[in-house]
């Protein structure tokens, strides 16, 4: 199990259900959709769902989740990946970062 569990290096691991079910996350969509393919779980009848959102400090994301089994083992896996591009530094706050990493 936890060979398959580790093909894709997930970031958050945990029993769903003790002994019937484990949540599996990963950092991105792609890592997630790899991980699937690699552990041989991407059979075209799996529910899997994706969709866009916006999450509660406002930036926008992409998310999917997939619900293969395993042995009889439930696996609810999930990944979130923000959509928006992180902001250029107005320059009164470069010139203050720059400041502190000099001293």
């Amino acid at each position: 199990m936890a060979e398959l569990i580790l093909l894709a290096d997930p970031t958050f691991i945990r029993a769903h259900t003790p002994g019937v079910s484990l949540s599996v996350t990963f950092d991105s969509i792609a890592d997630l959709k790899s991980w699937l393919h690699l552990a041989g779980l991407n059979d075209p009848d799996m529910l899997t769902g994706e969709h866009d959102g916006t999450a509660d400090d406002g930036r926008p994301y992409r998310s999917m989740n997939a619900y293969p089994t395993w042995h009889g083992w439930e696996f609810y896996a999930s990944a979130r990946e923000y959509t928006d591009t992180p902001g250029r530094l107005d320059p009164s706050t470069a010139d203050r970062l720059a400041a502190l990493a000099v001293d």
